[in-house]
């Protein structure tokens, strides 16, 4: 892949994650509160691949996405502590809502995590810095 294409796809899966975090009022709003904890992860996890993705760092599963994070962004203040303790939250909190049996996520906890979804991908807007495309109608 040339640098163009790490380019590309950066900005690509930067904009799923923007797309993605914009589910979650209206899965709230139908009570489907798994589903946007899942969506929370995803949106975090997209945007912390378009970073790590533009820094030529590669990740091949989720775990080893939250570890490069964390050395290469987290550790040296790239990323705030603060962010990257969230993004480690969303995860867990991910994997207990999609893989343990009879969990029913609740409202107040996606409204407790979405503020903290939406300032670590803000905080990624800013390091990345690409201008958004407009929305096609």
């Amino acid at each position: 892949m040339n640098e163009g294409n790490y380019d590309d796809l950066s900005k690509y899966r930067l904009t799923r994650a923007h797309e993605t975090l914009d589910e979650i009022p209206t899965l709230m709003s139908l009570g489907y509160y798994n589903t946007a904890a899942s969506r929370l992860y995803y949106a975090c996890y997209y945007a912390a691949v378009a970073l790590l993705v533009k820094n030529n760092i590669n990740a091949n599963k989720h775990s080893g996405v939250k570890a490069m994070l964390g050395l290469h962004f987290v550790s040296t203040g790239i990323i705030s502590q603060k962010s990257g303790k969230a993004y480690s939250r969303i995860f867990a909190f991910c994997q207990h809502s999609d893989y343990d049996d009879f969990v029913y996520v609740k409202k107040e906890e996606i409204e407790e995590a979405y503020p903290k979804a939406k300032e670590f991908i803000a905080e990624i807007d800013l390091i990345l810095d690409y201008k958004p495309k407009e929305k096609e109608l």
